[in-house]
């Protein structure tokens, strides 16, 4: 097999490796229902996911009669509690998501994930779903402390140290993976079926992919 062009592909998780939309609307809903307010359907919520739960209840509180701080810092723990319970009850991978993997292990490729999600519940979410062990490295939101979630490169360039050096690609959804991988000078690719917050192409990503078969071929192409 000829050498493969990168050493680590890192992943984002929600809407990227899996499709945690599911879980993610009942949490909010939950959050929503303590202030009596309407429920949000779940393609309402899916452009709200990525930048941790903080931001997706202030964006579905907004969207449901308006956010204010204290409602926030109220009904914040609500959701994180009512998540971490229910937090793989409908969430599943998407499909080819194993055999790509399977596939870059097989190349010698090192995987992680770097998540804006906390740590603890990412590492739950996995672990309840058996898939923990399929990946080298979790890092989540919190991993680095305040202010170093992605967009910030911080969490890529500690995914790159702690995984040995080599050249490294990073694979997510949205414009914070996108932003982080090229601030950490490395390239991204976007997945079309994810919690796209605008289309696709205006992500700026260096490949597009529309299922996790065109993963590999498109690594081979960047590299």
């Amino acid at each position: 097999m000829a050498t493969f062009p990168f050493d680590i592909v890192g992943f984002d998780l929600d809407g990227t490796l899996f499709d945690t939309s599911a879980d993610l609307t009942r949490a909010v809903n939950h959050a929503l229902s303590l202030a009596g307010r309407p429920p949000l359907h779940v393609d309402t919520v899916k452009p709200m996911i990525g930048r941790g739960a903080r931001h997706m209840l202030a964006e579905g509180l907004k969207a449901s009669g308006g956010c204010d701080e204290a409602t926030l810092s109220q009904l914040h723990p609500e959701l994180l509690t009512f998540y971490e319970a229910n937090i793989s009850a409908g969430t599943v991978p998407y499909p080819g998501m194993l055999a790509a993997l399977d596939d870059l292990k097989a190349r010698g490729v090192r995987v992680g994930i770097v998540t804006n999600k906390l740590h603890a519940l990412a590492d739950k979410l996995l672990r309840e779903i058996g898939l923990l062990d399929r990946f080298e490295l979790l890092l989540g939101g919190d991993s680095l402390g305040r202010g170093n979630a992605k967009p910030s490169p911080a969490l890529i360039h500690a995914m790159v140290e702690r995984m040995g050096g080599g050249r490294a690609a990073f694979v997510g959804d949205s414009i914070y993976d996108i932003g982080a991988a090229h601030a950490a000078g490395i390239p991204a690719v976007a997945v079309s079926f994810g919690f796209l917050m605008q289309p696709v192409e205006e992500l700026g990503a260096d490949a597009v992919i529309d299922h996790f078969n065109e993963l590999v071929p498109a690594l081979e192409r960047l590299g």
